[in-house]
């Protein structure tokens, strides 16, 4: 495997990994992670790759979010990344939004 330049932030592997280079920050997250077992069954957009955004407080944001129409995806759930929910942008692909 070539050496991409990328140094291990943090791990709870299998489920969770997120890698630095500069300030490009990569998480990772294998089948047992929480990302994983958020994908709804019915997600079958384009791939499953996902924006992450970390907000201050993940229930206002939902809350303001719902408000605004937007599509969440289900409830937030814990995992070992943090507290998280999935969103879903106007062409279905899904946004992952978690607490600081």
């Amino acid at each position: 495997m070539p050496d991409l330049g990328f140094t291990l932030n943090t791990s709870a592997g299998p489920a969770f990994a997120d890698v630095v280079r500069g300030p490009l920050r990569l998480l990772l997250s294998g089948p047992a992670s929480s990302g994983a077992r958020a994908t709804p069954a019915d997600a079958t957009t384009p791939g499953r790759n996902r924006i992450h955004l970390i907000v201050e407080s993940l229930d206002a944001e939902i809350d303001r979010l719902r408000g605004a129409g937007v599509s969440v995806r289900g409830d937030a759930i814990s995992g070992p990344g943090g507290r998280q929910v999935l969103l879903a942008d106007p062409a279905g692909n899904l946004i992952a939004m978690r607490h600081r």
